[in-house]
């Protein structure tokens, strides 16, 4: 294992207080940029280090994923370089495997830890930040990890509108109604935020390129949302959840209320109803759960596996300890019975941040810490376009004004005025011109054409040593080169061919599986008890940010 405290490889100087903040999502950028702002003196002195370890070099704005998905956002809009707004800030892209708080270590698998040969680095610090986030929460449902695929990340929402306009391609393309029919049935499973508003924005979209196919109708698509509770969106309140409901039903969605996916083995959707539905698409929005470093910490955590903390943001029992957002198990002092703690939102993620990075200041200047008090505002929802829900301070809106507010809200939030004034061009734009309706499946393979064009001829050749242009004629259903009746060519060839095109074995199901990894502190559902297909209650979801102030 190495030992690293600084760029150059030596240890860090004795009078040096570094920060290591672990996770680069809300919490972290947050806090990290909160930082750099209130210690800037320090920082640049070399008194004070802010080390930033993340897995990715971004900060991704999840409520705009589904926006993404649909098209309406350049995914690179959704997504805040780390490097470019925490230039003050060292920023390390790896994973933290695991903590030592007793001894101030925690050990980081780097990009280039296999390369090094040396094993994963073991980085020293003062104070530390815990703001990992989570990751999809999964259950052992046939099927699930080869077939499905979630909606956290930008690279899944990405994957997914690939995937879509490519199930739409090949259903105009064949000849098999069996094929036809399972290309064009989308199941979605959850009912929470990522769930709705990712099958709003998609169906919203699917509906509009349908009338670029000529043998495709907005009708002949199948979308179905599966929830294993009584209702959808709890946190827009009763009334505004049973409004989304007629309002999917009403474009042509089938939304399964208290109904579970039991499995997705063989392309085939068996949800606890009895229905069997042949697909080849099934997204999994049902839950997430603490990201697995936090049970590699000497820290304490609650039943969920969320770090425990004090109102100030501190970890419970524990000196030069922080914690906030999905990590992080706050007690909410503005509710009315006692034990509640503040839910898992970006909501409350933002705002924990602010006052971490002011607690953690006023601890290193010796300064007593304030107390994490935010009162609940409300929340709003997208179901595409022009349409949503909201129910803001006691007050209810529905359809276009619910939409254009949730737009308001999030431009508002999103942050850096460079990714604000770029995601107001797109959608001046998308006002003016018509939708792209491109699928871009090869980027998942980009190397496939060329190891097409690398790989070996095959081995049943009768190629003669003739320059001349009959040497290489070929009859029809052949591979060039290769003698009548051959072999077309070797299945690795195929495979290299087939990789990132529609019906190739790599994408034949048009999904990736979910990364091991999470960080982004703004994922859709807290790890509560709940059945496949099912949502958490209100004080247990996490809702993508689609909150309000």
């Amino acid at each position: 294992m190495v030992t690293a405290a600084n760029p150059r490889g030596s240890g860090k100087a004795p009078d040096r207080v570094r920060v290591l903040i672990v996770g680069g999502g809300y919490v972290g950028m947050y806090t990290a940029l909160h930082l750099q702002r209130q210690l800037r003196a320090e920082m640049r002195s070399g008194a004070v280090e802010v080390v930033v370890v993340t897995p990715d070099p971004y900060m991704t704005y999840q409520p705009f994923l589904p926006e993404a998905a649909a098209g309406n956002i350049s995914p690179r809009h959704v997504v805040v370089p780390l490097r470019r707004v925490l230039d003050h800030c060292r920023v390390v892209i790896g994973e933290v495997t695991s903590l030592d708080h007793a001894k101030r270590t925690a050990v980081v698998t780097t990009l280039a830890t296999e390369e090094e040969a040396a094993g994963p680095l073991e980085l020293g610090y003062d104070e530390l930040v815990l703001a990992p986030g989570s990751i999809s929460r999964t259950l052992p449902i046939p099927g699930l990890a080869d077939h499905a695929i979630g909606f956290k990340t930008v690279e899944e929402a990405i994957g997914l509108r690939n995937h879509v306009i490519e199930q739409m391609d090949i259903a105009s393309s064949t000849r098999d109604p069996a094929i036809r029919d399972a290309a064009l049935t989308f199941v979605f499973v959850g009912g929470g935020y990522a769930g709705v508003e990712a099958l709003g924005e998609l169906e919203d979209m699917a509906r509009y390129t349908s009338r670029y196919y000529h043998n495709i109708r907005p009708e002949d698509l199948k979308w179905v949302l599966v929830e294993a509770t009584d209702r959808i969106l709890p946190e827009v309140g009763e009334e505004m959840g049973r409004y989304t409901v007629r309002e999917l039903r009403s474009r042509n969605i089938d939304v399964r209320l208290e109904t579970r996916l039991e499995s997705c083995a063989d392309r085939v959707a068996v949800l606890s109803d009895g229905s069997r539905l042949p697909t080849r698409t099934v997204v999994w929005t049902a839950g997430v759960k603490p990201a697995p470093v936090l049970a590699a910490t000497d820290l304490p955590r609650d039943a969920r596996g969320r770090i425990r903390c004090t109102p100030q943001l501190t970890v419970e029992g524990v000196e030069h300890a922080w914690a906030a957002g999905d990590a992080a198990a706050v007690p909410d002092v503005t509710a009315d019975e006692p034990g509640r703690e503040c839910a898992p939102n970006a909501q409350h993620a933002v705002r924990q941040a602010k006052v971490l990075a002011e607690n953690l200041v006023a601890s290193l200047r010796g300064r007593p810490l304030r107390r994490y008090a935010h009162k609940y505002a409300g929340s709003v929802a997208s179901l595409g376009l022009h349409r949503g829900v909201a129910h803001i301070y006691g007050r209810k809106l529905k359809g276009f004004p619910a939409w254009f507010m949730h737009r308001t809200y999030h431009l508002s939030r999103v942050p850096t005025f460079n990714r604000k004034a770029r995601v107001m061009a797109e959608w001046t734009l998308a006002g003016l011109f018509k939708r792209e309706i491109v699928s871009l499946g090869s980027l998942e393979h980009p190397r496939a054409e060329f190891a097409l064009a690398a790989s070996p001829p095959p081995r049943d050749t009768d190629v003669t040593a003739d320059s001349s242009p009959d040497a290489h004629d070929t009859t029809p259903g052949t591979t060039p080169g290769a003698a009548p009746g051959a072999s077309p060519e070797p299945p690795a060839t195929a495979a290299a061919r087939d990789a990132g095109r529609p019906g190739g074995p790599p994408r034949s199901g048009g999904t990736g599986e979910p990364r091991a990894a999470g960080g982004n502190g703004t994922s859709d559902t807290s790890d509560t008890s709940r059945d496949a297909g099912g949502t958490a209650d209100a004080d247990g979801r996490k809702d993508t940010g689609t909150t309000t102030d």
